[in-house]
């Protein structure tokens, strides 16, 4: 049986799928792949594009794409070593449907704003009653 062969799920819970999901899906994730979709980056020049990312979770968020096939890490053999990072095929594929959300949500973000002072006005009254 063969990879192509597998089933996957991922509403299942013991699914491999999942995983991959929430590593794409999680909000370092969503956010390095948005960022890397732009072109190749350095590490710092990637941290300081996805902003607030520590340096920590930036490196774990990039080893766990780049395990799944999303992230292709490339070290340059010079002093000081340079490491660039970049989308592969399928992280691209992924990147650009990240990124069509990303842009909607930008995007509609006055109708959410919106529908937030509705709600918390709405909550306000029911309180006072």
């Amino acid at each position: 049986m063969t990879a192509d062969d597998l089933v996957f799920d991922v509403f299942a819970r013991a699914c491999t799928s999942r995983e991959t999901l929430e590593h794409v899906t999680g909000r370092w994730g969503t956010l390095t792949l948005g960022a890397l979709h732009e072109g190749t980056f350095r590490f710092n020049e990637l941290r300081r594009r996805v902003d607030g990312v520590s340096e920590k979770m930036l490196a774990q968020t990039l080893h766990a794409l780049e395990r799944d096939g999303l992230v292709h890490r490339e070290a340059q053999p010079t002093n000081p070593p340079r490491v660039d990072y970049r989308l592969t095929p399928l992280g691209r594929e992924i990147a650009e449907r990240l990124r069509a959300l990303i842009d909607l949500v930008e995007g509609r973000m006055p109708d959410v704003l919106a529908a937030r002072e509705g709600y918390d006005e709405a909550r306000t009254a029911a309180a006072r009653a």
